[in-house]
């Protein structure tokens, strides 16, 4: 079944919960009914002109930025400060101070108490300590509340819930953070599957967006993030499909590409 919520999403907070007490009100929540698992396909879209040109003979990097419109890949990643939840406390995370200091993996879910959502979240927490070697934080957003999210962060895995995690949960609740990303679906008030990978200079060079019912892959997330760290480390290469550490790169070079080609 796609990730789903359940009808009614008890945020149980313990009686005592670090850093500050707290007794919040329970708090129900009511899906839309088209929230079946896929986004219903968009009526409209924005036309877009793409002008073509031929390639210049002159070298040029293979890191390209994009222009101020979307996609979002090779533009500076839009920022923002929200609150979290970290090691059972509530912690205020703004992007912009990874900058200069860590690679990101930003990603995305649809709702807390959900089906899918959790086998993402903990496998990343599980992987964590690989991405940390690799100069990575990784951070996970839904429009849910602290609150939500502590209240998953303090259930059992074995009931659906996360346990401890190694990273922060942000809470969108103004869905300002979903949207700037594009990932926002405004009928449901929910977001897409969305990954992004940003660099240290802020700029997000890969992105993924799966729809509600598809979870996504940390390994390959994790070869993406390599191979993005291995071009920005070695600019006169490019990875070809499924480029793992270790193996042959490629010469982006009509001539010096076929060493590549004469090796497989």
């Amino acid at each position: 079944m796609a990730c789903s919520a359940t009808s009614t999403t008890a945020a149980l907070i313990s009686s005592n919960p670090r850093p500050r007490a707290f007794s919040p009100k329970s708090q129900s929540l009511s899906l839309p009914n088209s929230f079946t698992g896929f986004r219903a396909p968009l009526l409209s879209r924005v036309a877009r002109s793409v002008s073509l040109s031929r390639a210049s003979h002159s070298r040029r990097s293979f890191l390209v930025k994009a222009s101020s419109e979307l996609p979002l890949v090779g533009n500076t990643a839009p920022d923002f400060e929200a609150e979290a939840v970290f090691d059972q406390e509530f912690i205020k995370v703004k992007l912009s101070e990874y900058i200069g200091k860590k690679y990101v993996i930003l990603f995305f879910y649809p709702l807390d108490f959900t089906f899918v959502c959790p086998t993402e979240i903990t496998a990343f927490s599980d992987r964590y300590e690989e991405f940390e070697k690799l100069n990575t934080e990784i951070l996970g957003v839904s429009i849910d509340s602290v609150f939500s999210h502590l209240a998953w962060v303090q259930t059992d895995r074995k009931s659906g819930g996360l346990g401890d995690l190694k990273y922060p949960l942000v809470s969108d609740v103004t869905k300002s953070i979903s949207k700037s990303y594009g990932v926002l679906i405004p009928d449901q008030g929910i977001a897409l599957r969305g990954l992004f990978i940003i660099d240290k200079e802020g700029v997000i060079q890969h992105s993924t967006i799966n729809n509600l019912a598809i979870g996504r892959s940390v390994d390959e997330t994790m070869r993406t993030l390599q191979a993005l760290q291995y071009v920005q480390e070695n600019p006169d290469e490019v990875c070809p499909a499924g480029w793992k550490p270790g193996e042959k790169s490629m010469k982006p070079d009509p001539k010096l590409s076929k060493d590549y080609f004469a090796a497989i």
